[in-house]
């Protein structure tokens, strides 16, 4: 479904956020410590960061599928004890509580509020986010201070978790019902495959791959080998700063 449309003619960037724009992986790794710590040096999980996060992946995968309708940080908290209970570490419940509550700790990529306030001058910026109103809103006041937002549609009110296509359903109507903006002029930009690109080619949305993870294995982007056949997307960049400055560009051209 690629486009010849150029970029800046579309009205609205819908956006992954935590992978996309706020740093998921490195927040979930470092907030795993207090498990890994607890390993014998002789684990293999023990120094494999991937390998690690690949458990955690598939662990929130379960009880979110599970539990659609539970708030995120009571996902990350169920998950974090499922992931301990793998490794055969303790987990308090004092520390899947905080584990839980620790989306306000994970930081954003260091291109992402200066990229977003530039896309800001061409676009309406919108979220779609498998997160919960609370934890968002820390987010917002800390790592995004600064960025306006003209929606934020969250697994919370919508009930369910990205790849469900309800989610996308969502997104496409209440961008036309809230901000007047017509599916064919969203452009969704998110760093997961499996989670966005899958799911936008099948809600016929144009889509952005943003690549991050280029230095460090990213799993939660996924291997574009795997997905060939089941994304679209019709641009591809490294970086939000990336992106930016190819919207500048494209917007100097005309």
């Amino acid at each position: 479904m690629p486009t010849s449309r150029p970029i800046t003619s579309f009205k609205c960037l819908t956006f992954d956020c935590y992978g996309t724009l706020v740093d998921w992986e490195g927040g979930i790794y470092n907030a795993l410590s207090k498990l890994t710590q607890q390993l014998p040096e002789s684990h293999a999980l023990k120094g494999d960061r991937a390998a690690l996060l690949k458990a955690f992946v598939r662990n929130e995968g379960i009880v979110q599928r599970a539990r659609p309708d539970a708030l995120y940080s009571s996902v990350l908290s169920e998950a974090y004890g499922r992931v301990a209970e793998e490794l055969g570490v303790e987990a308090s419940e004092e520390d899947k509580a905080a584990f839980g509550n620790g989306v306000g700790d994970w930081p954003a990529y260091p291109d992402t509020v200066e990229a977003l306030r530039r896309l800001k001058r061409h676009y309406k910026l919108v979220i779609l986010s498998n997160v919960d109103r609370e934890s968002f809103a820390r987010t917002l006041s800390r790592q995004l201070a600064g960025v306006d937002f003209d929606a934020v549609y969250t697994a919370q009110e919508i009930g369910s978790y990205k790849p469900d296509l309800r989610n996308f359903a969502y997104l496409v109507d209440h961008c036309d019902r809230d901000l007047g903006v017509d599916k064919a002029d969203i452009i969704h930009t998110a760093q997961a495959l499996h989670h966005d690109h899958v799911p936008a080619k099948q809600a016929g949305l144009q889509s952005a791959w943003i690549e991050r993870g280029v230095e460090i294995e990213s799993v939660m982007g996924g291997d574009l080998k795997d997905y060939e056949d089941k994304v679209d997307f019709s641009w591809h960049f490294r970086s939000m700063g990336e992106m930016a400055d190819a919207v500048q560009e494209a917007a100097a051209q005309q």
